[in-house]
């Protein structure tokens, strides 16, 4: 199996990092509009620096890194070359919004399709990417795909129209996680602690929580519950965050970003 990355931007590089973890460097092809940009992540995970056209000619996993505005320009670029080809080809698309069935159509054919919503955790092997394969995929092209990414992070399958919503979690949430971080470092500024120490305790607050709760399968509201001494100072931290409304503030992000993702795919 290759992998072919059309478009090594942000998510797109951290992918192909992820992958050069369990994929031969050699199987792995990069290209993107800026040629210097695909040269220099080749050069650090040892992949090859390629072009669109051979991609899609050769690769037999054609990762689309591109954004959803800028996927109709793409696919006109390569869709000869894919009808030439005919099979033995999977499109992932990385594209938020765009449901399979457009992807389908801007590549001209009725090709593989998985769509995934990684975020840019997969640099660290800590991406929660959700998934979905149309029903053309093989178990064999399924399990190649699955094996390849096993070190991005989790992966999820998840009904298509299901993943803008989630995704509204697990790829917006991350930047929600990375204000929010930088509030608590902010408090703790304002009461006196150095700036970098204040960063350094907040990610690594974040960091254990979420792996305390992954591994215990605890309820959060449980966790925060047993955090809280009756008159002690984190209750007192809750308090100030129901004021302010927190909960309802973070709910309305959710889905003020979900409906931005349907957007995108219309």
């Amino acid at each position: 199996m290759t992998y072919g990355f059309i478009g090594t931007g942000n998510m797109g590089g951290a992918i192909a990092r992820a992958l050069s973890k369990t994929v031969p460097a050699k199987d792995i092809y990069l290209s993107n509009r800026t040629r210097a940009k695909a040269e220099k992540l080749a050069s650090e995970i040892g992949a090859k620096v390629s072009d669109s056209k051979t991609i899609a000619d050769e690769c037999s996993f054609i990762f689309l890194g591109v954004k959803p505005q800028m996927m109709a320009e793409m696919m006109e670029g390569i869709k000869d070359t894919l009808k030439e080809r005919g099979y033995g080809f999977v499109l992932v698309s990385m594209a938020a919004g765009i449901p399979i069935k457009r992807i389908r159509e801007l590549a001209g054919g009725e090709y593989p399709v998985i769509r995934i919503m990684p975020n840019l955790a997969c640099d660290v092997g800590e991406s929660m990417t959700l998934y979905t394969a149309s029903k053309d995929v093989t178990g064999e092209q399924n399990s190649a795909f699955k094996d390849a990414m096993r070190s991005s992070g989790l992966l999820d399958e998840m009904p298509e129209n299901l993943i803008d919503a989630g995704s509204a979690i697990s790829g917006c949430g991350g930047g929600f996680a990375c204000l929010f971080i930088e509030a608590l470092a902010d408090g703790g500024v304002r009461c006196g602690v150095p700036r970098a120490k204040a960063l350094k305790y907040a990610e690594q607050t974040l960091v254990g929580i979420g792996r305390l709760l992954l591994e215990s399968g605890e309820h959060p509201g449980k966790v925060k519950d047993d955090v809280c001494s009756p008159g002690g100072s984190t209750i007192a931290g809750v308090e100030a965050l129901e004021k302010g409304s927190f909960r309802g503030a973070v709910m309305e992000a959710v889905y003020a970003s979900f409906k931005k993702t349907v957007e995108l795919g219309k």
